[in-house]
């Protein structure tokens, strides 16, 4: 079989390590094969902070992925996020040599290249470089320009773009643990692969992926990347209010987040009290409207944020398919009742799309990034194999018929 067979995520969080072993089938068919995870330990806001911890961390969650799928990996595509990678939108373009009119693999990576040329900030690199729409000759609506016949190509792109030294930390913690970065990929990025389909993103959509230590947000408009990026903050901030607001140790807000807090407006289920077994609570009770209160509001700063961050008035009547919120946060009660109303906008939470593997992936958000990992990596590769038979293709009719 001619592409890789194999596809390993690992996504590196605030709360947990996982990692997803997929085999592509000799059908083109994705079966996951493998999972590891591990509470996370030694990163902050999406970011490492302690090398030695998340390594230890990192080395529990790919060994239980191994195990199960029986199989020793040394090469994985890693999710990276935190509040210092942002996205903007450029344009480039250049002219065809005069030696000849047809469009070639050099010249899409050379018009990428002129959209490139845009200040970002010291100390940043480019992470993704995502085409929004080719142009040929001002002709609109190109797909793929390879072989067509023009004298000017032109592109828009979405451009990611991340402190240097804060992306190599995740990568010097995976070389630790022995195994090799073949790509890396924004978390934001491979979340939308694995709950949008499609037809979703022709609709548009704004997918919004809160974790524990951030929030990540892509917003798609007819089928192209508009806007991307990291709020700092996430679920650890409700569970941490909830702590404070209601004097609760963080163990017992965790868990009362989780099972009882309801963040939809208005919310019906605020009457009543909440009992904590735990003698070193001496209220042994807490109100459930003052629980939820508290909760609301922590979710409705962050929408309200994400709100003007993409400036979503500008966007609306082109997001058919609306809000879909996804990652361990999502689980909260009435989150897309109140995500509905912020944005003015169906909202529903979404898990990852079925493929063939442990259901329990896709019947829970909070592995939408590892599981869109290996569905990125695997679109990476068939990308790849198109490029490469396009490029038999011409030089087979090339021979037959010269001057082709």
């Amino acid at each position: 079989m001619a592409r890789h067979s194999l596809h390993v995520g690992l996504e590196i969080g605030t709360t947990k390590v996982a990692a997803v072993i997929a085999e592509t089938r000799s059908d083109g068919l994705l079966r996951i094969i493998g999972t590891g995870e591990s509470p996370s330990s030694g990163v902050r806001k999406g970011e490492i902070v302690d090398l030695g911890k998340i390594t230890l961390c990192l080395n529990d969650a790919v060994s239980a992925a191994e195990e199960k799928a029986d199989r020793e990996i040394t090469e994985v595509v890693a999710a990276v996020t935190g509040a210092h990678l942002d996205g903007l939108n450029n344009r480039g373009g250049i002219l065809i040599p005069e030696e000849r009119d047809e469009i070639e693999d050099e010249d899409v990576h050379e018009v990428e290249q002129s959209a490139l040329d845009v200040t970002i900030p010291n100390g940043n690199v480019f992470l993704h470089t995502i085409v929004q729409r080719y142009y040929v000759d001002g002709q609109e609506g190109v797909a793929s320009p390879l072989g067509m016949i023009g004298r000017r190509l032109e592109a828009e792109f979405h451009i990611v773009h991340g402190t240097k030294t804060r992306i190599q930390n995740n990568l010097r913690c995976i070389r630790e643990a022995n195994l090799k970065v073949n790509n890396v990929v924004m978390s934001a990025v491979a979340s939308a692969h694995a709950v949008l389909d499609h037809s979703e993103r022709e609709l548009g959509a704004l997918v919004i992926d809160i974790g524990g230590g951030t929030t990540d947000y892509i917003l798609f408009r007819d089928g192209a990347v508009m806007h991307s990026g990291v709020l700092a903050v996430g679920g650890d901030h409700i569970t941490n209010d909830i702590a404070i607001g209601l004097r609760v140790p963080t163990k017992w807000a965790e868990k009362i987040k989780a099972e009882h807090a309801d963040v939809a407006p208005g919310s019906t289920s605020s009457r009543g009290a909440i009992e904590i077994e735990d003698p070193t609570f001496a209220g042994g009770h807490i109100e459930r409207r003052v629980l939820n209160i508290v909760a609301e509001a922590r979710v409705r700063e962050i929408f309200t944020l994400l709100k003007r961050r993409v400036n979503i008035e500008r966007h609306a009547q082109f997001l058919g398919a609306g809000v879909l919120i996804t990652g361990g946060s999502a689980e909260l009660k009435g989150i897309a009742a109140l995500a509905s109303e912020i944005f003015g906008l169906p909202a529903r939470v979404a898990c990852p799309r079925p493929i063939m593997g442990p259901s329990v992936l896709f019947e829970n958000p909070r592995f939408s990034t590892v599981v869109g990992l290996v569905l990125y990596a695997q679109a990476a590769q068939e990308a790849l194999e198109e490029i490469s038979i396009f490029d038999r293709l011409r030089s087979k009719i090339g021979r037959i018929i010269p001057g082709l």
